[in-house]
Parts: C-alpha cells; sequence; structure tokens
C-alpha cells in the first residue's frame, strides 16, 4: 500500500508538472488549465492501456483508489480554502449584501435542493434508471451549492465590481455550509429512516449551522486575544494556522458545521484582526502564507479532480442522463437564485445582471465530488458519483473559462 508521503509526492510533482505545462504552453487560469490537463492524461492512460501498449492504468487506479478524496477535501483542503477566501472579503460590504446572500444560502440552496432532486427523479425514470428519490435529493443537496473555492478562484482572476464580487463570494462561502447540513440531514434520513423526527431534524440544523457561526465567532474572539498579545508575525501566522485546523477538528467533534465556523473565523481574521490586533508587518506575512496557500492547494485539487476520471464508473446510459442534467441544473439556478433576487430587488436596488452573471458564474467543484463519494457504497452512489462529476467538469471546463468573457460584456 503505497503511503501518504508517497501519494503527496506523487500529487504534488504531478500537480507542479501541470501548471507549469499550462503557464508555459496554454495559458488558461491555472485551476481551470491543470484539471483539463489531468483529464487528458487520465485518458490517454486509459486508451495506451486499451490499445494493448503499457497498460499501467490499474497501477494508476490502485493509487488514486488510495486517496479518499471525501476525507482529503471535507477534512482537509477545504478548512485552508475556506479561511483564505474570507479573509479577504470585506466584512462591511458583506453586511450591505447581508439579506441577499442569506437568502440565497439558506431558501436558495432548499429550493434547489428540492427542485433539482425531483427533476432528477423523473428524468431518470424517463431514461429508465432507477434511483430512489432520497438518493435524488441527496444529489440536489450536494451540486446546489457552489463550491467557493472554484468561484473564489475565477472572482479573484476577474477583478469584477467590489458589490458584485461580495455578492458572489458571500454566496459561494455561506451557501456551501448550508449545502454540507442540508446534505447531511438527508442522509441521517437515508442510514435511519425510522428512527428521525421533525424535531430531531430542526436540532440538528440549529446545531449544525448556528452552532458553526457561534464556535467561529469563539474561535475569531481568541486569535484576537492571543494575537493582540505578541509581536512577532512568525508566531502570529502560525496561530492562523493552528486557528483553521484545531478550530476546524474541534467543530468537527463538537458537531458543528466547519465550513461555516471557519469562514466567520476567516472574517473576523480578515477585518477585525487585521485592523486591531496585526502590525504591518503581519498583515503581509498572513496575506502571502494564506496566499500561496491557497494557491497550491487549488492547484492540487483540480488537478485530482482531473486524475478522479479514471475511477468514476461509467455507464452509457448514465452518460445521456448526465448531459440532460446539466442544461436542467442550470435553470433551476435561474429559479433558486432569481426568486431570492427579485424579492431583494423591491426594497434594495440590485446590481444590474445580477441574476445572470450569479447563474453563469455558480461553478460546482470538488466538494460536490467530495459528498457524492461520501453516499454508501452501491449502485445508487455510483450514478449519483457520475452525474456529479459530469456536470463539475462541464461547470469548471465550459462555465469557468466563459464567465470572464460573459461578465466583460454584460458590463
Amino acid at each position: 500500500m503505497t503511503s501518504i508521503v508517497d501519494i503527496s509526492a506523487i500529487l504534488i510533482t504531478v500537480s507542479a508538472l501541470f501548471a507549469y505545462v499550462n503557464y508555459r504552453f496554454i495559458g488558461l487560469p491555472t485551476t481551470i488549465g491543470v484539471m483539463l490537463i489531468a483529464m487528458l492524461m487520465s485518458l490517454l492512460v486509459y486508451l495506451v492501456g486499451l490499445l494493448g501498449f503499457v497498460d499501467f492504468s490499474d497501477q494508476v487506479r490502485d493509487l488514486l483508489s488510495g486517496i479518499d478524496f471525501n476525507k482529503t477535501l471535507l477534512h482537509g483542503m477545504l478548512s485552508f480554502l475556506l479561511f483564505a477566501g474570507a479573509l479577504h472579503v470585506n466584512l462591511n460590504d458583506l453586511k450591505k449584501q447581508k439579506w441577499l446572500i442569506f437568502s440565497l444560502a439558506t431558501f436558495g440552496v432548499c429550493i434547489s435542493t428540492f427542485m433539482v432532486g425531483t427533476a432528477t427523479y423523473y428524468l431518470l425514470q424517463i431514461l429508465d434508471c432507477h434511483l430512489p428519490y432520497i438518493y435524488c435529493l441527496l444529489f440536489g443537496a450536494l451540486i446546489s451549492p457552489t463550491d467557493p473555492i472554484a468561484v473564489m478562484a475565477t472572482v479573484k482572476r476577474l477583478g469584477v465590481d467590489k458589490e458584485l464580487e461580495t455578492t458572489i463570494a458571500g454566496e459561494s462561502l455561506f451557501n456551501d455550509g448550508v449545502g454540507v447540513v442540508v446534505f447531511t440531514v438527508l442522509l441521517m434520513l437515508l442510514q435511519t429512516p425510522g428512527d428521525i423526527e421533525v424535531s430531531h431534524i430542526a436540532i440538528v440544523f440549529l446545531e449544525e449551522a448556528v452552532g458553526g457561526i457561534i464556535f467561529g465567532l469563539i474561535l475569531g474572539g481568541i486569535g484576537y486575544y492571543l494575537i493582540n498579545t505578541i509581536d512577532n508575525y512568525k508566531v502570529e501566522v502560525l496561530i492562523t494556522l493552528a486557528l483553521v485546523m484545531g478550530g476546524y477538528a474541534l467543530a468537527m467533534y463538537l458537531h458543528t458545521s466547519g465550513p461555516i465556523a471557519i469562514v466567520v473565523a476567516g472574517l473576523l481574521t480578515g477585518n477585525v484582526l487585521r485592523e486591531h490586533a496585526m502590525s504591518d508587518q503581519t498583515r503581509q506575512s498572513v496575506d502571502d502564507f494564506w496566499e500561496l496557500l491557497d494557491e497550491i492547494l487549488n492547484v492540487i485539487l483540480f488537478a485530482l479532480i482531473g486524475l478522479e476520471m479514471l475511477i468514476i464508473p461509467f455507464e452509457s446510459q448514465w452518460f445521456w442522463a448526465g448531459l440532460l442534467l446539466i442544461p436542467l441544473v442550470i435553470l433551476i439556478r435561474v429559479v433558486s437564485v432569481g426568486l431570492p433576487v427579485r424579492i431583494i430587488d423591491l426594497k434594495t436596488k440590485m446590481a444590474p445582471h445580477l441574476v445572470k452573471i450569479l447563474v453563469w458564474g455558480g461553478l460546482r467543484g470538488g466538494i460536490s465530488v467530495a459528498l457524492a463519494l461520501s453516499l454508501p457504497e452501491g449502485e445508487f452512489r455510483d450514478l449519483v458519483l457520475f452525474l456529479t462529476y459530469i456536470i463539475v467538469v462541464f461547470s469548471i471546463a465550459v462555465q469557468g473559462m466563459t464567465i470572464g468573457p460573459f461578465i466583460r460584456k454584460l458590463t
């Protein structure tokens, strides 16, 4: 069995090579370019084995199977990436958009979960693919939230209007946490269908969502006290790292939402701690450290998404279902985004073309794949995983590459 050190060494080396090839010869945005190169390499490995040349596809699959994508992302990379993303979101700008972001991250996710789940159920029935309704709802829950990792990378690259940037970033940071909570509740219903009451579901939701916010505030307070009492940028950077790693692990142990807690802690660190507790040297060091870590982990994650193609289960019927679901999921996002925006717009004037930009800029990414992989083993999981993967790839490759020209054309 390949050790975690060897797997890490291979992943980092491959990611660096793909990033170099993309930067030197292709020129796509780094994360998108790396993912596409990884997919191309996966396809080449498969074809070389199929044509009877050197067949090392089994060795590559064994290596990838040794990586628990769900734990690697949800219990590893995610906390770092969420913190790095929240670190540069202005809290005052976020407050101005609070009702819109709250609506998109809660009602929008719940509406989308139900609509996507129901539409998937009936579409698969037409295509003679059997998937229980609860699995369809789980699929709706994991595919509805926009991935903050993919979205934040795109927003930073585009340099869009500040109000629009805050809305896009805020929605993606918070609807991710809510989406994970909704997915968790639905998974409980799947695993213990007869023992769950409505009151229990409500308590779990409050523990996860509200508990995550409260715990994030506590983390921010601890960070403020520690950093405010010293002036050593190396120790202060280490404290921010401890807040993320220790805070996320403790949040999961306490059964609160780790993603929401880390987003709240990141917002406090990027605003309150930055302004009142950090020296200029510390601010610069914290920014440099988290920006570099964010870039490295993003590249590794998107390389991993591309390489996962080798171990994603495949059936020809599923492929057509996936292709039909792509426009369906986008149309449902028009409703789940458009409804809250129109309601808020009655009182507060929204930015022009906001719905169009939020819909096309609502990228799905590794979190959706990780959640799909957390489902119980079996044929139902394989179908959900394939549908998730094909939508994620389309989202990152097509929407991710065209969102820049799309926004420039509208604005």
